[in-house]
């Protein structure tokens, strides 16, 4: 059997496992509605001898843009280049979801390439990515232990949606990603991502009832294929063992013990008197390796053997205690808002800068193109870890907190009728010692406020971990990094007062229980509490003026249709705006004039301007115009950029005129006034009548 079959969330599942990519070790062809991906998984032939540690697993998932039926590239390539943000997003996620299930001991290659070659504008791709990833897997002689389910939770009116389409996730404000699987008759999860709008800790839950029972169907869907499809799964060497080093580096560990639990410093663990000992006792570079890896994991299991039954944290802290906070505002004197935050030796200081509307970032992308108004930047430089390397461009765990950040605070931002400003928001990490990603967004919530974004409410985070040993485990607070190192999970919960705005879970264990979710959900709610409370006192509420130093906005509405007489033929009319006022202009179709300068009196100049070009005459108005063109019955004058008027001949000057000539010449600056405007657009003008008025006005005065 070559196809097979499944209906869920209201449209049909098939996987094809036609040979075309035969040459890897596993591939299929999954299809949901009319879009497909190919996902290959493939293992190198021969273990790799200098691995001891972490297992060299790629993953990469690729947007075609022939999917969506576009060229796409630079206009001088025409092909794909580098990933999409979009795209290191999907890798990162299926990555998160697959690796925890491969043995420790695989000591082989495996790369996982997910292929996206139709996509059709309803269904997401990523999400049948990481189910295609887990068939390819499942079905190849490549050690795991899968399979694994993935799906997405939506919400519409009537309640919870099963992988919605794109049009729902966005009417919903509300999507979650849930990696799992059936273990033993328990649902287990081993990967979370998902984004809200301030949406309480029961709804959350329920998104993972939800995705708990579309994880029996899947599964058994899967169980199915590869009792058919399966091959085989290669035999793995055991690790070999050097009792002598081991039994060597195991006489440390009260030493180890020591160092981690009776250090002043919050960053324990270091070791390096016992690193540089071991050195010393080991000439050969291989036993050198092993000894340090292996007091690797003696240093793990102390921490964890602590943690679980003498509930002794490295720090000396509870289980549910938080780090000391400290928070800052207003730290630079020429950027446009600023905030620092610190959890420990953990500190990230966010920089917010404020744009015209028309910086706002574009993308075009397979699956997404448009505007983005609000960007959240997260730099981890190599210094705050105390390390030394050279600076590259962003990586995937940069683009990756960068994205969470961005998600977790958008919700809580004004719209562009209230605040028109494009806003950019760069979190630096200077010091890292667990959870810099929730640190980088209270930072940019204190940064955001400091800068007078009117946000509705400040958003913060913790990350949650765990330490668990087959029915016994527990949940820890503020995990830093020794016990980030050794623990089972991160979980990082973001949120308001009112509820959860982004979550996201990896693990390395296989997964967690619902059970074990709630809790840390409930404890995240606590935790993020006592954070907003410190927040709420460093800034109560965003600063009611910007910087001086942040750009103004006027904004004003005109008639749509009036939008050509602004631009000008060529762009003459809006440039020499520009030119003659340095602001920036932008128009939306709508006939919203956004109008940007840091000097408020050039906005004020443009504004009028702008006004002077669209508003409509009115009768018995004055203005003084330019004479353009002069005919035998009268002449034509400019009474607004773009907006001309006809003074008869009659209406020139009391009494005969024989020649118009005789009274005014083109280019003449005269005094006219409106006598008529007609349906049509026509105006009529009257240069002796205005003269009278003004002649009025000068008897006025001097009577007065």
């Amino acid at each position: 059997m070559e196809n097979y079959e499944l209906q869920i969330g209201g449209r049909k599942l098939t996987a094809s496992f036609k040979k075309l990519a035969e040459q890897a070790n596993g591939s299929v062809i999954l299809r949901y509605g009319d879009t497909v991906v190919l996902a290959t998984a493939t293992m190198s032939k021969e273990d790799r001898k200098d691995q001891l540690g972490y297992f060299p697993l790629m993953v990469f998932y690729e947007e075609k843009f022939y999917a969506a039926g576009k060229i796409g590239g630079s206009r001088y390539t025409r092909r794909e280049g580098k990933p999409s943000d979009r795209a290191t997003l999907i890798s990162r996620m299926i990555d998160r979801s697959i690796r925890p299930l491969f043995p420790e001991n695989l000591k082989r290659e495996v790369e996982v390439i997910v292929t996206c070659l139709s996509w059709d504008e309803e269904n997401d791709p990523g999400i049948l990515g990481g189910m295609a990833a887990s068939l390819a897997l499942s079905v190849s002689d490549i050690p795991w232990n899968g399979p694994l389910s993935m799906v997405r939770i939506g919400k519409g009116e009537e309640g919870l949606i099963l992988n919605p389409t794109y049009q729902e996730r966005e009417d919903g404000g509300m999507e979650v990603v849930f990696s799992s699987f059936i273990k033993d008759g328990e649902y287990i999860i081993n990967m979370i991502e998902g984004f809200f709008k301030e949406e309480q800790e029961e709804v959350v839950m329920e998104t993972a009832d939800l995705a708990k029972r579309a994880t029996e169907k899947l599964e058994e869907f899967q169980l199915k294929i590869i009792e058919e499809k399966g091959v085989e799964k290669i035999n793995i060497q055991e690790k070999e063992r050097d009792v002598d080093v081991e039994k060597f580096i195991s006489s440390f560990r009260k030493r180890v013990e020591e160092a981690i639990f009776e250090s002043d410093d919050e960053k324990v663990g270091d070791l390096k008197e016992i690193k540089e000992e071991i050195k010393e006792n080991f000439e050969e570079e291989a036993k050198q390796k092993y000894a340090i890896n292996f007091l690797d994991d003696l240093k793990k299991k102390v921490i964890r053997e602590n943690i679980l039954d003498k509930n002794r944290r490295p720090d000396g802290r509870k289980e549910d205690e938080l780090r000391e906070l400290q928070m800052e505002t207003g730290l630079l004197p020429r950027t446009h808002g600023t905030g620092l935050f610190s959890r420990g030796k953990t500190r990230s200081l966010s920089i917010i800068t404020l744009g015209a509307p028309g910086d706002k970032k574009l993308y075009d992308g397979m699956e997404e193109e448009g505007k983005k108004r609000f960007m959240h930047h997260y730099n981890f430089p190599p210094y705050s870890v105390g390390e030394v390397q050279p600076l590259r461009g962003p990586g995937r765990r940069d683009i990756g907190h960068g994205a969470l950040g961005e998600k977790a605070i958008e919700p809580m931002l004004p719209g562009i009728d209230d605040f028109p400003y494009t806003i950019r928001s760069v979190s630096e990490i200077l010091s890292s010692n667990g959870s810099t990603s929730q640190a980088a967004i209270t930072s940019t919530s204190l940064a955001l406020m400091d800068a007078g974004v009117p946000i509705k409410s400040p958003v913060t985070g913790i990350s949650i971990g765990l330490v668990s040993e087959k029915e016994k485990y527990r949940i820890l607070t503020d995990i830093q990094g020794p016990e980030d190192h050794a623990g089972d999970m991160d979980f990082k919960v973001s949120g308001t007062r009112e509820g959860i705005t982004a979550i996201q879970m990896d693990v390395k264990i296989p997964g967690i229980t619902i059970r074990m979710m709630k809790e840390i959900l409930e404890r995240g709610k606590k935790t993020r509490h006592e954070i907003l409370d410190l927040l709420e006192e460093t800034i109560p509420e965003p600063r009611s003026e910007m910087s001086p130093y942040a750009p103004r906005i006027i904004t004003m509405q005109i008639d749509p249709e009036k939008i050509r007489e602004v631009i000008g033929p060529g762009g003459k009319v809006i440039n020499e705006i520009i030119d003659e006022t340095e602001v920036s202009i932008d128009i939306e179709d709508t006939g919203v004039i956004f109008i940007t300068s840091e000097d408020k009196q050039s906005a004020e100049k443009a504004m009028e301007w702008i006004k002077n070009i669209v508003r409509e005459p009115e009768e018995g108005e004055i203005f003084s115009g330019k004479v353009k063109k002069i005919m035998n019955f009268g002449c034509f004058v400019e009474i607004m950029p773009g907006t001309e008027g006809l003074v008869h001949i009659s209406e020139l000057a009391e009494g005969r005129v024989n020649k118009v000539e005789d009274v005014v010449k083109v280019g003449d600056i005269i005094p006219v006034k409106v006598l008529k405007v007609a349906s049509d657009g026509k105006i009529d003008l009257s240069l002796k009548e205005a003269q009278k008025e003004e002649a009025q006005k000068r008897r006025d005065a001097r009577n007065k």
